[in-house]
């Protein structure tokens, strides 16, 4: 299960991060959302130790999503030294989001 932050992490766990970090902008309500969390789960175990992979709920923490232009979900960006890397949007197989790293 991949894990879940907030506004309150967002700095530590994804800005300060040391290696690549994956986002997964996401809402509980979300269809493809749902569709994707599987995919998202094997893509942090099989990236164990490389990368960090987490998810944020954008209901619940709209001030980062806004930042970073999220207006469709799920959106995932791959972050590295604190910026945004990659960026993709929808539901996508596993070796697309493999591939923004």
């Amino acid at each position: 299960m991949t894990e879940q932050i907030n506004a309150a992490d967002w700095q530590a766990k994804v800005l300060d991060a040391k290696e690549p970090v994956l986002v997964d902008f996401f809402a509980t309500w979300c269809g493809p959302c749902k569709m994707m969390a599987p995919v998202i789960d094997e893509v942090a175990a099989e990236k164990a130790g490389e990368v960090k992979v987490y998810k944020i709920d954008i209901d619940d923490n709209m001030e980062i999503a806004q930042k970073y232009g999220v207006m469709s979900i799920p959106t995932f960006i791959v972050f590295k030294n604190g910026e945004p890397a990659a960026k993709t949007l929808g539901a996508q197989p596993k070796e697309n989001i493999l591939a923004l790293f």
